[in-house]
């Protein structure tokens, strides 16, 4: 009998780790526990779907669980949660009671939708946004809706915003902070997509957190300080946290950032020991920064994918590493991008930096070119060493080669100046200008200590 190894949890790191480990050892016995009915998805699909840029719901399942049986001789148990795991017997147990053994464990539990604890969250027609479910739901509350509130004005927050307006809603979005996109985007860039938002006739309630939801047996209304808002539904798009449930009853070590502290190898801590035959990826764990020295979150599915690939490799007897990561980010905000890499201006504030920053705007193709369209560059460097440590950008098209192309700096340690002299880009007109505005940026952020 080969050995046993169970993953509990179906997101990008869960899903990964089960075919990871698979690839690794070919003799193991693989099973995937989870709570859900679909697996195999991206839950940043699901705005999309609702806005109709995708077909429908089905159409964002990658595979089921016949797939991983047939094809990778993977067992996959929906709907079936995992309520407690002893470490010491290494068995996991079942809500209907039965009793797994397993010889190494897989922790991808991901993180829960984080809802303030404020009146009324219980309401129908209240939706979070992290499941197909919820989707399906959201939708059928949409073809009633005439108004609707989005609690949190991060990406997800955005994207749901702009799937609504685009039904024919009317969308008002309520954010604690001054600005949206916050912590990862810097005001400047930020500004830019909310005067966009505002263009489509979404409205913005910004530095005001959410007071509480109203109704009788059904949302009604929302209070942001002094001011009652109506609405049909409300969107709970308030960020997500890891989901500790399972760690917590292993009494695995936290980090100061609320998720699992691991180790390059992806296993746990307690009491500040390694723990053996488990091992962690995707929400649920802290990991490092790239662009500076300390602790990071990356809930990303890019993120989740390659963790997955790590945790499922040793948890089947090989080995390998996790390193920092940079976290690099894009994300379509009805006709504009915006991306961003490595830290903003404020985190960096966080970690006790002094930064200083480069500018640049221009168009996405030759000016001469038809159909260009405008994009804004946003450089970020450590202002006593010179080295790039992040950047945003906001624009109409082809984000996601140039923030890329920074993140790729970044990661070898390239201070502005360098990449000002060596870093070249491909030129073609209906692709960029024969210098690119990621170029001009730089040249900008070298310029900043001349003056």
């Amino acid at each position: 009998m080969g050995r046993k190894i169970v993953v509990i949890g179906s997101g990008a790191a869960g899903m990964t780790a089960a075919s990871a480990a698979r690839e690794t050892d070919n003799e193991a016995q693989v099973t995937l526990f989870t709570e859900e009915e679909h697996i195999a998805y991206s839950p940043c699909a699901i705005p999309f779907v609702l806005e109709g840029k995708i077909k429908d719901f089905p159409s964002i399942v990658m595979h089921d669980p016949d797939f991983y049986k047939k094809n990778r001789n993977i067992l996959v148990r929906t709907e079936t949660p995992v309520t407690s795991i002893d470490g010491d017997s290494k068995t996991l147990s079942l809500f209907d009671g039965e009793i797994v053994k397993y010889d190494s464990l897989i922790l991808a539990t991901g993180g829960k939708v984080f809802v303030p604890p404020i009146e009324g969250t219980n309401l129908p027609g209240v939706f979070p946004v992290r499941t197909i479910s919820d989707g399906i739901s959201i939708k059928e509350a949409m073809k009633d809706a005439k108004c609707a509130v989005v609690a949190g004005a991060g990406v997800i927050g955005l994207e749901m915003a702009i799937a609504l307006k685009r039904a024919g809603l009317d969308v008002t979005v309520i954010e604690m902070f001054s600005q949206v996109i916050p912590r990862i985007c810097d005001q400047d860039i930020a500004e830019m997509v909310k005067v966009y938002c505002e263009s489509l006739g979404i409205r913005f309630i910004l530095g005001t957190p959410i007071g509480s939801l109203c109704g009788e047996n059904k949302i009604s209304h929302v209070m942001a300080g002094d001011e009652k808002i109506l609405c049909d539904m409300v969107i709970m798009a308030t960020g997500v946290r890891a989901n500790l449930d399972l760690p917590n009853s292993l009494g695995l070590d936290i980090s100061p950032l609320g998720a699992v502290r691991v180790s390059a190898t992806l296993q746990p801590y307690k009491r500040g020991r390694l723990v053996p035959s488990i091992y962690l990826a995707g929400d649920v764990i802290s990991c490092e920064s790239a662009a500076v020295p300390g602790p990071t979150m990356s809930q990303l599915g890019s993120t989740a994918v390659r963790q997955g690939r790590v945790a499922g490799i040793n948890a089947a007897g090989g080995y390998a590493t996790f390193p920092p990561v940079l976290s690099p980010w894009i994300s379509q905000i009805g006709d504009m991008q915006i991306a961003g890499t490595g830290i903003s201006s404020g985190l960096a504030a966080y970690y006790g930096l002094d930064v200083v920053s480069g500018h640049a705007s221009g168009s996405t193709r030759a000016r001469y070119y038809p159909g260009g369209k405008s994009l804004m560059v946003k450089l970020i460097a450590d202002r006593e060493t010179h080295r790039i440590i992040g950047a945003q950008m906001a624009g109409g098209e082809d984000l996601n080669g140039r923030i890329n192309w920074i993140s790729a700096a970044i990661l070898k340690d390239v201070t502005a100046e360098e990449f000002v002299t060596s870093f070249e880009n491909a030129y073609c007109p209906p692709t960029s200008m024969v210098k690119d505005v990621v170029n001009i940026a730089a040249e900008d952020l070298v310029k900043r200590w001349k003056n």
